[in-house]
């Protein structure tokens, strides 16, 4: 590894670590030749992955994407940005074991929707009125009514309760 200080091509590896997820290695480096001390992270480099839209075009993987999708679906509810991370680290390990290069979106859409339904009711709705696209208030209703017979709903999300004020 070169030296960003003086250029010197070697430098000698102090200490060697991963970083939390694990998918990167961090290295604490220092040159021979200026003493100046640096750090570098290595990571795998992951092959290209194209996501096969309904039409039939043709889009480069995006994590950030998918993210921002749950993070909408998420707001005003108690899950944590972390949570949401993780589950999108956990979705894209699932379509790189399954599919080499390309991956329908229909199956990133299931994944996810799998997931955040257990993880949060409301988001899980929220989320798939938007993927699924929700026609008419009777497939949403379908929905719901699906989620409720699952006996996943919980009193948190307001499954179960009597209305307040009712008579």
């Amino acid at each position: 590894m070169r030296c960003p200080f003086c250029g010197a091509a070697d430098s000698k590896v102090l200490d060697s670590r991963p970083t939390d997820d694990g998918g990167v290695i961090r290295r604490r480096r220092e040159c021979p030749a200026c003493a100046g001390r640096f750090t570098t992270y290595e990571k795998v480099e992951a092959r290209p992955f194209v996501v096969i839209k309904k039409d039939g075009r043709r889009e480069a993987w995006s994590p950030e994407k998918v993210l921002r999708g749950l993070i909408t679906a998420c707001e005003k509810r108690p899950v944590e940005l972390s949570t949401l991370e993780s589950l999108v680290a956990e979705v894209e390990r699932e379509l790189r074991s399954r599919y080499e290069r390309e991956v329908p979106s229909k199956e990133v859409g299931e994944l996810v929707t799998e997931r955040l339904r257990s993880l949060d009711q409301v988001a899980y709705v929220r989320f798939a009125s938007v993927y699924r696209q929700f026609q008419d208030v009777r497939r949403f209703k379908e929905e719901l009514e699906r989620l409720l017979a699952s006996g996943r709903a919980g009193a948190e999300d307001g499954a179960g309760r009597e209305p307040e004020g009712g008579g």
